[in-house]
């Protein structure tokens, strides 16, 4: 009975080191946003296909503070704050509903899709993001 005892003490203290080093990686690791002025664009493609850019000069670090920026410009969205940031759900005023036909805001950095949400996805001078509706069909 002892042992098992230990067995899961030792378990637990094993996975606990492992969250710690898999987060302190990805703490050091992970894109670092670029301080200072930077020239970005934000293109927003609708349902239909078309798109409306948004050139800005921001001193924003990552991709929210930029949309907020574009919001002078006409730029409007809208979304959920989650574990992961801010979701979008509206964009200029088209709604995408995942529960009903698979629909959602996909995000691209430079013609890659993003490995991170807009409050979280870096931004670097010469930027070009690309906010899609996109459906799963």
């Amino acid at each position: 009975m002892e042992k098992n005892k230990k067995k899961i003490i030792i378990g637990i203290v094993i996975f606990i080191a492992a969250a710690v080093i898999l987060g302190s990686i990805y703490y050091f690791f992970k894109p670092q946003p670029q301080t200072g002025s930077k020239n970005v664009e934000i293109v927003v493609v609708n349902s239909a296909g078309e798109e409306k850019a948004y050139h800005l000069r921001t001193d924003a670090e990552y991709l929210e503070g930029v949309m907020e920026e574009a919001k002078a410009e006409g730029l409007t969205y809208e979304g959920t704050e989650g574990e992961f940031g801010l979701m979008l759900d509206t964009v200029n005023g088209e709604k995408a509903v995942f529960e009903e036909d698979g629909s959602y805001w996909s995000i691209s950095v430079n013609g890659a899709y993003a490995n991170y949400g807009v409050s979280e996805q870096p931004v670097a001078d010469g930027d070009s993001f690309e906010l899609r509706y996109t459906t799963g069909e």
